[in-house]
């Protein structure tokens, strides 16, 4: 499989990103979480989709291979939607599929609603967060099922404003171990790329943890605009996630058309938790989506 592999010009810097395959058919961008984190957890297991397709991953600003401004300006939404447009435009991606995780559904739903693209063929948004306050009120009910020790823990942490001890760390790893991967343990790709991410972006925009979100995202709710999605859509996430289902199917039951796919064991990682299971349910929904339902 052909690897092609370089930078993009974009606001603030040089974005770094690979391309997988050669494949014929509309190839598929992929839009990784954080924000401030890196591509590599989800190339390791959506690389596979290049035997029919090409597939395109990139490091947003900030993170991982690309270029690292320290000007905390750029992280904003609307900055890292330019950001994806300029990806696509350098690359030539004329048709194309759009696949975001996490944060990257975020950044997926902003450029599709406030950019209105042509030659999106379908949008996958996996494990999501498209209301910060769903997902804090979501966070809340399942930081209340930790054992009280760490519930405890965080709590005077967060007050204290001392999130960065080792005692909220370790009661975050609970939780994380609950709703973030259920592996144990974690894969190997996912603690090598932690390093690579950028832990000022994350803290700029979101917070100190998935379940404290204090940054500019705080406050983001693309809900009332959802049924402006107007292309194939398809939302995933685990039966555990912190992206719960019934927040998941409340962002689908707003697409024209939508559909959902949970999957039983896992959290917020389930292209690594249930890999096999991820990929045919992927597969199937892009095979569809280009008009060949061939397998």
């Amino acid at each position: 499989m052909a690897n092609r592999e370089g930078y993009v010009d974009v606001p603030g810097g040089r974005v770094w990103y690979v391309q997988v395959g050669d494949n014929g058919n509309t190839p598929l961008l992929v839009m990784h979480g954080g924000p401030g984190n890196v591509h590599d957890p989800l190339k390791s297991a959506l690389g596979a989709l290049a035997d029919e397709r090409p597939v395109i991953f990139y490091d947003q600003l900030g993170s991982g291979r690309s270029d690292r401004p320290e000007d905390a300006a750029l992280w904003r939404t609307e900055r890292f939607v330019e950001e994806l447009a300029c990806v696509r435009k350098a690359l030539g991606l004329d048709e194309l599929h759009l696949l975001g995780h996490s944060w990257g559904t975020m950044l997926a739903s902003s450029y599709l609603i406030d950019r209105k693209p042509q030659g999106i063929r379908s949008v996958i948004l996996s494990s999501p967060c498209l209301s910060a306050l769903r997902w804090k009120e979501d966070a809340d009910r399942l930081l209340a099922q930790l054992p009280e020790d760490e519930q405890r823990s965080i709590a005077r942490h967060e007050s204290e404003g001392t999130t960065d001890s080792k005692e909220y760390q370790e009661a975050m790893k609970v939780f994380y171990n609950r709703h973030v991967c259920r592996l144990e343990p974690w894969p190997a790709i996912v603690t090598e790329s932690r390093p690579k991410g950028n832990k000022n972006v994350y803290m700029t925009m979101w917070g100190p943890s998935e379940f404290c979100p204090t940054g500019n995202l705080k406050t983001y709710d693309v809900t009332p605009r959802l049924h402006e999605i107007r292309i194939p859509a398809l939302f995933l996430c685990g039966r555990y996630d912190e992206a719960t289902p019934e927040a998941t199917e409340h962002y689908r039951s707003l697409v024209p058309n939508a559909r959902l796919h949970v999957f039983e064991e896992s959290s917020h990682m389930a292209y690594l938790e249930e890999t096999e299971a991820y990929l045919r349910v992927v597969r199937q929904f892009l095979r569809e989506a280009d008009g060949r339902d061939d397998h």
